[in-house]
């Protein structure tokens, strides 16, 4: 078998699936995590404010969205959204949503109910004393928690937050189902173009799985410091 396997049509397409195909998995994540994170702490803050409302709110959309496929919820925007956006705006014509930012979006409000879980158990950590004496000393509650409150929680959850982040990285695959060129849809296309699946798919997946477990050694090694300083 590894007689007729041939190297260099993975050689060949290096710059292609690192440079195109790999710079976009890499800025979908990053930027997804960002929105995912912030958008899940004010989720997480509306479900711990002590108003029924907004928690019950905050509390339907994270059960929605972690009860829902992915890959579904990514072909749902992006062929709905479309017109949603017509309906919405009154135009003659569906509103044009781009690949990237469809995907972007969908990702965002995706990872925000995972990350509203991780920091709402992070800001739940935090020993009820703290908050009573940030309240003592005459903080607003908006304060306390971003002054006090928040940035012990941020650093409890991290490993728990980057791990969720090397899940995101795997999952951006699934922008494949749109065509986008990401670096499984990079590999995809070669192996097409090339009739060279085996070798495309076998690379592709070492990739994956070299810089998950590379990601997941760094996390242990952050959550083994951040014990020590505990």
């Amino acid at each position: 078998m590894l007689g007729s396997f041939d190297f260099d049509v993975i050689r060949r397409s290096l710059p292609y699936l690192f440079i195109d195909g790999m710079t976009f998995t890499l800025t979908l994540t990053a930027l997804s995590a960002l929105g995912g994170l912030v958008f899940g702490t004010l989720i997480a803050l509306m479900r711990l404010s002590g108003l029924k409302l907004l928690g019950r709110i905050a509390g339907v959309y994270v059960d929605f969205m972690r009860s829902l496929p992915l890959v579904l919820v990514i072909f749902w925007f992006y062929f709905l959204m479309p017109y949603i956006g017509q309906w919405l705006t009154g135009a003659s014509r569906p509103i044009r949503v781009g690949a990237f930012a469809s995907s972007l979006i969908t990702f965002i409000m995706f990872e925000a109910a995972y990350f509203s879980e991780i920091m709402r158990a992070g800001i739940q950590s935090i020993p009820r004393g703290q908050p009573a004496a940030a309240s003592a000393l005459g903080l607003t509650y908006a304060q306390s928690m971003r002054y006090v409150v928040l940035p012990q929680a941020f650093r409890n959850m991290l490993p728990v937050l980057l791990t969720q982040t090397i899940v995101l990285f795997q999952d951006t695959s699934l922008v494949y189902v749109l065509s986008i060129p990401d670096f499984l849809g990079a590999a995809s296309k070669v192996a097409q173009r090339d009739g060279r699946l085996v070798e495309m798919y076998l690379f592709a997946a070492a990739v994956y799985f070299t810089i998950s477990c590379l990601a997941s050694f760094g996390v242990r090694r952050l959550q083994a410091r951040i014990a020590i300083v505990r």
